[in-house]
């Protein structure tokens, strides 16, 4: 978090606004009370800010003003966006000639806060429609908040002092997008998780949404987030809910033919040995916070070209500050992934089974295990040469893999239950192929790097001069 930053009193955030004569809007708030309308009101100036404020909770009268959901759920992307469609239209018919002189805004959330019974957990949609040029064209802020809070109220409290930080934000850090990712965690920090921003608008239009992806992970506002191969961000539980996943992580810089081999070989043999078809699964890149590292910093172009790449393969991107697999799982969890199977180099999977075998000598040690492999994860492991300089050939597979001596027949329980099991049908003659080898020769000018990339890689390196 930026120290330099003068964090702000969430009382001080809305009577700044309530202040301002040219900021006037409409409150529509379904599920958690009207908890951000609520502080505007409490600090005082009020009818210079507030226009309307609403609430539809009985679903029949939702419905009549905001249209029916298809999917029947009213937690969701659509329906925030309905709601600011709606809302913002009648802004603009009944005030547009009234205040030609003000910008208009409109805050929308719909939310299901925690349930006596704890079945639901607390999540919403929370979005700000706003104008910073009065006549002007209006700009959109939507995200998805997870809340950590344990009781009913606390989460009310916290949807509240977030929607006021998510119109402050708009109005007094438009200017500085790393401040206004930063600022949504105000009065916040570990009672919220924000694992999805989405920024549009005449405004906003040289923001990249893909790095306000980065800045939610970088930033402590969630450990992952997610964009589409457009570069578009998205959210799981629009895209995920209920489907099978493959993830394949990785450095990606650049992604190979032996990336490229990865993805079709063991996805191909995922949805072959689950029964899938390809629209009830789908497969993900996952870069870290910790792979994303060039010389111990992440640099901002480099994460967009890593992310150009993976979009030109067709590829969604996860984000994630999951050094620890165990994190990711955890994450997929609430939206009922059906089957679960992780990409690994077998270089990779011997560090987490050394990891975890000499970090619990205490007992714990299937403890540690079995939160990596649970009943739906499926491991799979792509072979890697023995050694690179070697000529002979030398692989290092899932059977071969050297485990710790006092972890061998666990392991084998994991190969004999095909918990772990290696890539079939992979291109073995590809494995020569390094990305830190390719990388070097296009600083250095070799034109053989083209030979070892996917088409359309080479093609957005060419055009986009990244790396050049």
């Amino acid at each position: 978090m930026d120290q330099s930053r003068y964090i702000f009193k969430t009382e001080q955030k809305a009577l700044e606004i309530n202040l301002d004569k040219n900021v006037y809007g409409t409150f529509a708030e379904i599920g958690a009370g009207q908890e951000v309308a609520r502080i505007f009101f409490q600090v005082g100036a009020a009818a210079g800010t507030i226009a309307k404020t609403m609430s539809a909770y009985d679903k029949t009268y939702s419905d009549a003003i905001y249209g029916i959901e298809k999917k029947g759920r009213y937690v969701c992307e659509p329906r925030v966006y309905k709601m600011l469609d709606h809302e913002y239209g009648l802004m603009e018919d009944r005030l547009k000639e009234e205040k030609p002189e003000t910008n208009f805004f409109v805050f929308a959330d719909t939310v299901a806060a925690i349930n006596y019974s704890k079945t639901i957990k607390g999540n919403g949609w929370l979005g700000v429609r706003f104008q910073l040029t009065p006549q002007g064209e209006p700009n959109d802020l939507v995200l998805h908040v997870k809340m950590l809070d344990t009781n009913n109220k606390l989460q009310q409290q916290a949807i509240g002092i977030l929607g006021v930080n998510m119109i402050f934000a708009c109005y007094f850090y438009k200017d500085n997008i790393e401040y206004f990712i930063q600022s949504l965690l105000d009065a916040l920090k570990n009672r919220i998780q924000i694992d999805m921003i989405r920024i549009t608008g005449p405004d906003f239009k040289d923001i990249d949404n893909r790095m306000l992806s980065l800045y939610l992970v970088k930033y402590g506002l969630t450990e992952v987030t997610m964009f589409d191969p457009h570069g578009k961000p998205v959210h799981a539980s629009e895209w995920l809910y209920k489907k099978s996943l493959m993830v394949v992580r990785g450095h990606f810089h650049p992604p190979t033919l032996v990336t490229e081999d990865v993805f079709e070989s063991s996805y191909a043999q995922f949805k072959k040995e689950n029964e899938l078809e390809a629209k009830d699964s789908s497969i993900v890149a996952e870069m870290t916070l910790e792979n994303l590292k060039r010389n111990t910093s992440i640099v901002d172009k480099d994460f967009l070209a890593r992310a150009d790449m993976l979009g030109a393969m067709g590829y969604h991107v996860i984000v994630s500050d999951c050094s620890n697999h165990v994190k990711l799982i955890n994450y997929l969890a609430d939206f009922k992934i059906a089957k679960l199977g992780l990409v690994i180099g077998a270089r990779e999977l011997l560090e987490i089974i050394e990891t975890k075998f000499y970090e619990n000598q205490d007992g714990r040690l299937l403890v540690a295990f079995g939160e990596l492999f649970t009943r739906n994860i499926q491991i799979y492991v792509y072979p890697v040469l023995a050694d690179s300089s070697q000529t002979k050939k030398e692989l290092i597979s899932a059977e071969s893999l050297p485990v710790p001596q006092g972890i061998t027949f666990l392991y084998k329980h994991l190969l004999d239950s095909h918990q772990i099991q290696s890539v079939q049908g992979y291109n073995e003659d590809l494995l020569h192929i390094f990305a830190d080898n390719v990388y070097s020769k296009i600083i250095e000018g070799d034109e053989s790097w083209k030979t070892m990339l996917p088409e359309e890689v080479v093609q957005v390196i060419v055009e986009k001069e990244l790396f050049l």
